[in-house]
Order: structure tokens, then sequence, then C-alpha cells
């Protein structure tokens, strides 16, 4: 039996009191207290929290209400993390916990910047990703000039390979170089080169560095008039060197050969070739002999008078090959006569009588019949002969001695011929 006094009922089960939420009771009869037998309850929780046990309840007459009531804070599930990303939250997965989201060094975020914690127990937002957009870092190396060695046009160069680096995993899956690589050989100028990496997100970064190679160089030399050069290598590189030959009738002034040294000046004098000038007054046959060493071949012929069949016709060939005798350096002493009127000739040049007769005298040429003797350049005795002979068989036998076939090499490349 329930006891009321007026319209109250008397409180029978504890009175409902529910944090984060709302009651809204309704007793039997109306009554003021909320919490009178037979009183049923109504709870609903505030937004960012939810039921947890029963949402409506009856006073028993055990003064137990009929269930357990509880508004729990909302909880999302836990935040994927995707590789390279992270996140910081305001109050970790509960409502309205706001999480920032952040990539890993050399990442760059895509997507939603944060999420929230909503109360229908998901996130809004939250579909980003962490991408490597940022190229690696290269640096290529610092080379200064380098220099041609001696007698050559290329530098041998050599450097380090770059090592890349990448701002991401660290991981590089390719390096390209575009031009020779290290220890090669390049030649004279300006040579443009780079290195180019790729990291595995097919990033890449390039660096250019340039290779000068130089050639030291001398001014260039010139064939001297009457005379040739050769010279190797590029003829006017450091370390090329030049030799200089004079044409027939001419000698040598100067240097013999020049070289470009390191400061890009010729070694030695400047060379000429001047007409050959014979002193016919010299004392001895020797000598007179020793002014063509190395510089022209001699053929000496005598005869006991101008007036001998033989020389006559041997003068008479060797006129006509002139040109012959010039381009095989051959110079032709004539000596006619008996002591003590024989004389001597070189062309145009008289020999005095005493000279002359020294002349036969060391080469042991009767002046009693015709003989010729044939000297090469160091004045060895090559060949002698007791008859006249054609300027075709002078010349094959000149032209297979070794230093004429130097010669002949020589002014085939300068253009020189009859």
């Amino acid at each position: 039996v329930i006891t009321c006094r007026g319209h109250c009922c008397v409180p029978w089960c504890a009175p409902v009191k529910v944090k984060h939420g709302h009651v809204s009771c309704q007793t039997p009869r109306g009554e003021r207290n909320k919490n009178v037998l037979g009183t049923r309850c109504k709870i609903r929780c505030k937004t960012g929290y939810e039921m947890h046990g029963s949402s409506e309840i009856l006073c028993m007459a055990s003064k137990q209400w009929s269930g357990n009531y509880a508004c729990r804070e909302v909880r999302c599930p836990k935040l994927a993390m995707p590789s390279n990303r992270g996140y910081k939250c305001s109050d970790g997965s509960y409502f309205n916990s706001r999480c920032q989201f952040f990539c890993s060094p050399g990442y760059t975020l895509r997507g939603d910047l944060s999420a929230s914690c909503q109360s229908s127990r998901t996130w809004s937002g939250g579909n980003s990703v962490c991408v490597d957009v940022d190229p690696p870092v290269i640096t290529c190396p610092n080379i200064k000039e380098k220099t041609a060695e001696p007698g050559k046009l290329t530098a041998k160069v050599t450097w380090d390979t770059p090592e890349g680096k990448d701002t991401a995993d660290g991981i590089l899956t390719d390096v390209i170089l575009k031009g020779k690589p290290s220890g090669s050989h390049f030649p004279e100028g300006n040579h443009k080169l780079s290195y180019t990496v790729f990291d595995r997100a097919e990033n890449k970064a390039t660096c250019r560095f340039n290779v000068r190679v130089r050639v030291r160089r001398c001014t260039p030399l010139s064939v001297p008039d009457n005379g040739w050069m050769k010279c190797d290598s590029a003829t006017d590189n450091y370390g090329a060197t030049c030799e200089f030959r004079c044409l027939g009738g001419y000698e040598l002034r100067g240097s013999a050969a020049r070289v470009c040294q390191f400061n890009m000046e010729w070694s030695g004098l400047e060379t000429s070739c001047a007409p050959m000038n014979i002193n016919v007054g010299v004392r001895s046959a020797a000598a007179l002999l020793d002014q063509f060493y190395e510089k022209r071949r001699v053929l000496i012929i005598s005869a006991p008078s101008a007036a001998n069949h033989y020389y006559r016709f041997q003068m008479t060939n060797l006129q006509h090959a002139q040109c012959g005798l010039d381009l095989r350096h051959v110079t032709v002493i004539e000596l006619v006569g008996v002591y003590p009127a024989q004389i001597g000739r070189i062309r145009h040049r008289l020999i005095p009588p005493g000279l002359a007769l020294q002349l036969r005298l060391l080469l042991q040429l009767s002046q009693n019949s015709f003989n010729m003797v044939l000297l090469d350049k160091q004045g060895v005795d090559k060949q002698r002969y007791t008859f006249p002979i054609t300027a075709a068989e002078i010349f094959t036998t000149i032209d297979t001695f070794p230093l004429r076939t130097e010669e002949a090499t020589l002014q085939k490349e300068a253009g020189q011929s009859c």
C-alpha cells in the first residue's frame, strides 16, 4: 500500500542522476518526487556521449531501479597509420579530438590535413597519404682545367663518382652519367657532362660539370725557303718536334730540329737554308771535302784532257741531268789535265792546280786516264768507274743508299720532284 500525504508520494528509489546526460521521469499519479514507486524514467545522453545500459528504467518495489545506466564519452576507432605518416591528437580517440597528420622527412602530405572524432564514432577526414615528391640531392665533382701531356692532344681525367642522397627513404635506384666516364682521355676543348639520379618514387635530380682540356701550343713554324720541314704530333703542340732539311745546293743555318716547350716557346734557333758556299782557298784536299760532310754527295770526274772522249761523253750526259743531281744532293767536281797544267772546277768556280793535284792523290785517281769516284755524305768511297755511265745509272746507285731513301720520302711529302 502506497501512503501519500496530499499529492506527494514518499520517495522510494534513489534519485536518478546522470552525468553527461538528461533524465525525463513520469510518476504514476503525477507526484512531485520523481523517484516514487512505479516512476518510469527515460535517459538521454548529451552529444558526444552514448548510453551504456538501459535508456529507460522503472522504480521497483525493491527500491531499485530496473537497470543500470551511464553516459560515456563517444570513442572513435583508432586511426590507421599508413607508411611514412604519423598524427598527433588533442584528446586521443575521444569525441571532438582533433588529430593533425604529419609525414616523415622527405615526404609531402596529400589529402586531409586533420581528422576529428564525431559523435557517430567516425572520423571526419583522414583520407590522406604521404608521398615522396622531393627529388634526391647530388653534387657533381669540381674539375679544374687539365693540360695535355707532352706530345699528346688529350689528357686523362679522373674523378670520384658522386654519391647521391635521397631525402625520403635514402634509397636510390639508378645513377646515370652522360658523357665519358672517369679515367677517359679527353681531347682539347670543353666537354659537358652530367649525372642524373633517381629515387624509388622516380623523382630525379641532375648535376652538371665541365671537363676542360688545354693543349699548350707554340706559334706555328714556317717551312724555310729552299728547304722542308717535318713535324710530329700536331706540329705545334707542347712536345712536338720539327726537323728541317735543305734542298740540294743549300746548307742549313740555325737548328736542325726544334721542340715546342712547356713555356710555349720553340727550342733552338730559327732555321734557314742558305746557298752553299764552297771555299776553294783551303790548303788541303781533306779540308775541301770536309765542307761537304753530311751535306752533299760528291761525284769527282778526272780526265787527262778536256778532249778526252770519255770525259766529253760523261759531261754531255750530266748536263741534262742537273735537276736529278740537285734532288740527290750531288756536287760534281771536275779534275782535267796533267800536272802542272791541270785545273779543277766546281761548276763555275776554279780549284787551284795544287789543290786539284791533292784531290787526285787523296782519292788515288790517275791523271793519265778517265776515272770517276762517288762519295756519300759521310765521305765514304761508294763507287768507282773507269768509263762513262748514264745519269740514270748514277741515280739508281744513289737511290739504294739508306739515307737517300729517307730523303726521297721527305721530298715526296714536300712535293719536290724533277
